[in-house]
């Protein structure tokens, strides 16, 4: 993380007072919540409508913080501590961010798209660790804030950088890559996430391709080849990078030929060659992230030969179809961490298509940020439930009742329940479970349906 003394931070923010007599204290890491000041970090406080975390500088230099910003408009800065006075303090923690990565001798690689992203980044990240001392984006660390904060905690000696770009409309994804500037981008696929701010998929497309504008000379473009919107607006492209593409078609540069699917995962060969790679996550859709990260590992140079090893110590952030076990010994995939239509029915998908089970039970929350169309789109994925596949769907929230409506014509009316109430939902749910049931658990992350879950173990 960056360790540097006052001094050297003057000279890499814009600021507006003299610390020349705390110009040799030392800062180490950056914080934005008085909460968890580690010792010597530089604490960096917000001004927002409610709160001003202007209020907390003193306590976080008496907890142990080696210095603070303050901004330039908020009054009666506290002179006798170390203070390092800016116009604005988002800018500077931006503006410090900037010229730390550019101090150091890392390479980038840059994560975006609408479903996908965090998995591709941790799948990225397993295999470029058989060769390279890897950092990647922890938790969902992936805007203006998170990325300049991920950027601050790289060490000196970090190789490789995988860094997750999300957005919440047009130009953010601009601002993250010029801060980044990425060696290679990838980007997972277009959904219909952000349409309430986009409006369309055309602008996500846009919105989206903007991570190529940061991207290095000779640098590598990875994206989904089956995705037309990408492929419209890629055909013509005359940058200095590289395209790959990645994808369930003959057509992409690397696809998957066979796949057989297994308790945990996925076994499947490419059309590389006849090895065969172990990938201990559960979707075939997850496959696809894994070929986008396996062209960005042997862009650095990993060989696809020992890509197995790196499957092999794979680990997923929380909440990604993550396979639990439950009380009863019923067997949970928590997808609860967010889900769009596209996400959503492939998770379904999967959930049809796992045999082994006596029972099959969809628990499935409200999908947030459609749009004007988000009823039709949550009536749609109830409407494409397969009543063969699957034994009994819950749905909770306002918009998780459109699923239900539209489930209701192929489950019937005895095998769909509806609920606004979470406690309900989860009694109901308790008394459904065996050992020998399958529960899918999925909604946007607003929904918190990871309760559920847990009530189950």
């Amino acid at each position: 993380m960056i360790q540097k003394s006052l001094a050297e931070i003057s000279r890499m923010v814009t600021m507006v007072n003299d610390i020349s007599q705390f110009s040799q204290a030392e800062v180490k890491g950056v914080s934005i919540d008085s909460r968890e000041i580690e010792p010597g970090n530089l604490f960096v406080p917000f001004k927002g409508e409610n709160a001003d975390g202007h209020r907390f500088v003193e306590d976080a230099i008496k907890k142990g913080a080696g210095a603070a910003f303050w901004q330039k408009d908020v009054p009666n800065p506290p002179e006798h501590l170390p203070i390092i006075i800016v116009e604005d303090t988002l800018t500077a923690l931006q503006e410090l961010a900037r010229n730390y990565r550019n101090e150091l001798g890392v390479k980038v690689l840059g994560i975006t798209g609408s479903n996908g992203k965090t998995t591709t980044k941790d799948m990225a990240a397993s295999l470029l660790g058989l060769q390279f001392k890897v950092q990647k984006t922890e938790g969902n660390f992936n805007n203006h804030i998170g990325l300049p904060l991920t950027i601050l905690r790289l060490e000196g000696d970090t190789e490789v950088a995988v860094l997750e770009m999300g957005m919440s409309s047009k130009g953010e994804i601009e601002f993250l890559t010029k801060l980044a500037r990425p060696d290679a981008v990838i980007i997972t696929n277009i959904g219909e996430s952000h349409l309430l701010d986009l409006g369309s998929r055309e602008a996500i497309a846009d919105a989206k391709l903007e991570i190529i504008q940061g991207l290095k000379d000779e640098g590598l473009i990875i994206f989904h080849g089956d995705e037309p919107l990408l492929q419209e607006r890629l055909e013509g492209y005359s940058g200095k990078g590289q395209l790959k593409t990645f994808g369930r078609s003959s057509r992409n540069d690397l696809h998957p030929v066979k796949i057989v699917p297994t308790a945990s995962g996925n076994i499947f060969t490419t059309n590389l060659g006849e090895q065969s790679f172990d990938l201990p996550v559960l979707g075939t859709h997850n496959i696809l992230n894994a070929l986008a990260a396996m062209l960005a590992a042997n862009f650095f140079g990993i060989d696809f030969g020992q890509m197995n090893k790196g499957f092999e110590g794979l680990k997923l952030t929380n909440m990604r179809m993550e396979l639990v076990e439950g009380a009863k010994g019923e067997r949970i995939i928590n997808d609860a961490y967010n889900a769009s239509p596209t996400s959503m029915k492939a998770a379904i998908e999967l959930v049809s298509n796992l045999s082994g089970y006596s029972r099959k039970i969809l628990v499935l929350g409200d999908m947030l940020e459609l749009g004007p169309e988000e009823e039709a789109y949550h009536y749609q994925i109830g409407e494409s439930i397969d009543a063969r596949a699957i034994d009994f769907l819950l749905t909770y929230g306002r918009l998780g009742d459109f699923i239900a409506q539209g489930a209701r014509n192929n489950l019937g009316e005895n095998r769909v329940y509806s609920f606004r109430n979470k406690e309900e939902l989860i009694n109901e749910l308790k008394k459904l479970t065996s050992s020998e049931t399958l529960v899918l658990v999925k909604a946007s992350r607003g929904m918190k349906l990871e309760d559920a879950v847990a009530s189950l173990q």
